[in-house]
């Protein structure tokens, strides 16, 4: 019952996610987007989240990895690093 909630709040949370929620995010993480890095990364978060959440990430974040500058990339990486432990 518990994993159907959460899946449910976060289907929800990333339907009303913005552009800007994603850049202050971003920015309170120490990351400066560029405007293209900010729409890839939106749509990817809009598109792909069950992925990067429920099954292997790997060839999203090697696509990522050519789309967006390596700093912003490295980030991305370590991002998920810490928080994969809360997305199971």
């Amino acid at each position: 019952m518990v994993i159907y909630m959460n899946i449910f709040f976060i289907s929800e949370y990333i339907k009303r996610i913005t552009k800007d929620d994603i850049n202050k995010f971003a920015l309170n993480q120490g990351i400066s987007l560029t405007k293209d890095e900010l729409d890839i990364i939106y749509n990817y978060v809009k598109k792909e989240y069950k992925t990067v959440i429920y099954e292997n990430p790997k060839v999203i974040l090697d696509e990522l990895k050519i789309k967006v500058r390596p700093i912003t990339y490295n980030k991305i990486e370590s991002l998920y690093e810490q928080f994969k432990g809360y997305l199971n």
